[in-house]
Formats: C-alpha cells, structure tokens, sequence
C-alpha cells in the first residue's frame, strides 16, 4: 500500500505481511516527515488527530483500511 492509501500525503510504498505490519511502517513514515517538517504530510498528520478524537470514526477508519489491505492481492 502506498502512504496516500493509508491516509498520508505522498506514493511512498509500503510491503508487509500483515495490517498490523503495515501501520507500523506508515507511523514511522509519518513519524519522519513530521520530523522533517514535512508540509503535506503536516496537514494529514492534524486531519489524522482530529479524526482519532472520535474514537467511534476512528475505529471505522481503521476498519476501512484493514479491508483495503486484505482485499489486495498476495504477493507470490
């Protein structure tokens, strides 16, 4: 999945086994661009923190793109 797929800014691609694997991978991404500074990664870092202000939005998010990540095909 790519970092836009999963709510970040750029095409950076990201490989793993499972979504659990996968979010740790695009925290870290994000955790660097906000060290960078990153603008548009930024602005998806704020819209993020307002969205887990609703635990209940947050969680269909998550569930979303848990759905997303299982519908992709494995790699052979």
């Amino acid at each position: 999945m790519t970092c836009k797929q999963l709510g970040g800014a750029c095409a950076k691609e990201f490989h793993a086994n499972t979504f659990e694997e996968m979010a740790e991978l695009s925290k870290q991404h994000g955790m660097e661009m906000f060290q960078k500074g990153d603008e548009a990664h930024l602005k998806v870092i704020a819209e993020m923190m307002e969205l887990m202000k609703s635990p209940d939005a947050m969680n269909k998010w998550l569930e979303d793109k848990k759905n997303e990540f299982n519908a992709l095909p494995a790699n052979e």
